[in-house]
């Protein structure tokens, strides 16, 4: 393995044998000897009918699919429907972080102002926006923050090095806790330190984690940048990432702008769910932000932007005039009706658990991305994108005979708007998790502060009365 050395970059010419990961084989005869493995879904199945029969919120959602209000929050309000008389009405979406709308937060934003996210940071973390002092000093400590214990990048990224970078980025957290000799500390001042540094240190250790896949499965160059001191998270980002550092200002904005569509979304969602759960019942932070990448690298929530983009790629495959909507509309009646993609139906990308008309992420993304692709080749693929999200309504209501109001989600775009920064796929859920971590520390604040008991729903057990012990001799 040759290794050469400069100022600006450490790159690893991995041109060697790579020993490959076997995947686990089960045996013929530990299958017999376990029969779990053939009546795996039979001995863990319910009836779904006991649901209904016990009025059992599934998902904690309610019959119309709203949500089972399980809290109480002042750091975002995610609203996309109306109820009327008992009924769930449609609306346009809207997102508020802190009371303030995402529209106006990003929006219309100052031309001299380039970078948002860490004043919206700020602004979850300390309930208020900033003055530009105390914006400043905050960047200060994100800046100061960025580097990472000595021996971290060879005795954690590049030993056992995962396919999955959201494992990686999870295992680099708690392996963060064995550095940090006030871990098990509660008080406000280190846990709003243990956030700082996370929401600072996490983007470097996803550049660093992605390098190191890329060395030990793909043969590829480890490259390790050093971060620049002075430059925004969107900045260090495409500064670490690119092999030549270089990134044009726009490219840097719109990183920016996704950070912040990101960056909260509600306490009910699955993964700042989870980060109240364990808070509650009093876990370190580690362990806390360790379990929220958990739940959003999962394909029904994080993890779904690889879905969007793989039916996209197949559509884009199959469709040979893109401009021709009955086309367009022929393979998303093929997808809706199980006759192509994945074969469940869904148009990924379309639909969301809360809002209706519009999900303004989609809309706030739209609009950076229409920017960014003009007079591209990537204006094409984008137009593509706009006729799914217009057409896909029509067609469930043609061929499903559905009423439901479908709008386009966060997922739609944000796929696009990497690509055509050259991010690679490995990259989008991490990129996710990067900006949430802001929404999940403020969940924790609350949860800490406000919630004060152990989370504890309960569960109807299907089986009545109690079963007869037959001695294992009788059995």
């Amino acid at each position: 393995m040759a290794m050469e050395i400069d100022e600006a970059v450490i790159r690893v010419d991995n041109h060697a044998e790579i020993d490959e990961v076997e995947p686990i084989e089960i045996s013929d005869d530990e299958a017999r000897r376990v029969r779990l493995y053939e009546n795996f879904y039979q001995v863990n199945s319910i009836d779904p009918a006991l649901y209904a029969a016990h009025d059992v919120k599934r998902g904690l959602r309610n019959a119309d699919g709203t949500g089972v209000l399980a809290g109480m929050t002042n750091i975002s309000n995610v609203h996309g429907y109306v109820m009327s008389d008992g009924e769930k009405m449609p609306a346009e979406g809207s997102l508020r972080l802190r009371g303030y709308d995402l529209y106006d937060l990003l929006g219309d934003l100052d031309p001299t102002r380039r970078f948002a996210f860490e004043e919206v940071a700020y602004l979850l973390l300390m309930g208020e926006l900033p003055t530009q002092e105390r914006l400043n000093r905050f960047v200060e400590v994100i800046d100061s923050q960025r580097e990472l214990p000595d021996g971290f990048t060879a005795s954690t990224l590049m030993v056992d090095t995962s396919p999955d970078l959201m494992n990686m980025m999870a295992r680099s957290i708690l392996r963060l806790y064995a550095a940090d000799e006030s871990a098990e500390d509660r008080s406000p001042e280190h846990e709003i330190h243990t956030a700082l540094s996370l929401i600072s240190r996490l983007p470097r250790i996803m550049v660093l984690a992605y390098y190191a896949k890329q060395a030990a499965f793909n043969h590829e160059s480890m490259i390790m940048h050093r971060f620049v001191p002075g430059q925004s998270t969107a900045e260090t980002i495409l500064s670490m990432l690119r092999p030549d550092r270089s990134f044009a200002p726009e490219e840097a904005r719109m990183l920016d702008i996704m950070l912040c569509l990101h960056a909260e979304h509600g306490g009910g969602n699955n993964s700042s769910f989870t980060t109240h759960v364990l808070s509650s019942a009093d876990t370190d932070p580690y362990s806390t932000y360790a379990a929220a990448f958990g739940s959003l690298k999962g394909h029904r929530h994080g993890g779904a932007n690889h879905q969007v983009r793989a039916m996209q790629a197949e559509i884009k495959e199959n469709v040979k005039n893109w401009e021709d909507d009955d086309e367009v509309a022929s393979y998303l009646a093929k997808i809706v009706n199980k006759q192509a993609y994945d074969g469940t139906g869904l148009v990924y990308g379309m639909g969301h658990a809360v809002y209706t008309l519009s999900d303004p992420r989609a809309v706030i993304g739209k609009r950076f991305a229409e920017q960014l692709a003009a007079g591209t080749e990537y204006e094409a693929e984008l137009n593509l994108l706009k006729s799914i999200e217009r057409l896909t309504p029509e067609v469930f209501a043609r061929e499903k005979g559905s009423t439901k109001e479908l709008c386009a989600n966060v997922d739609m775009y944000s796929g696009f708007i990497y690509s055509m920064m050259g991010i690679p796929e490995d990259l989008f859920t991490p990129l996710f998790a990067c900006a949430r971590m802001a929404g999940w520390a403020a969940h924790r604040f609350e949860e800490i502060a406000a919630g004060k008991r152990i989370i504890r729903p309960a569960y109807k057990n299907t089986i009545r009365g109690t079963k007869p012990y037959v001695p294992i001799e009788r059995r």
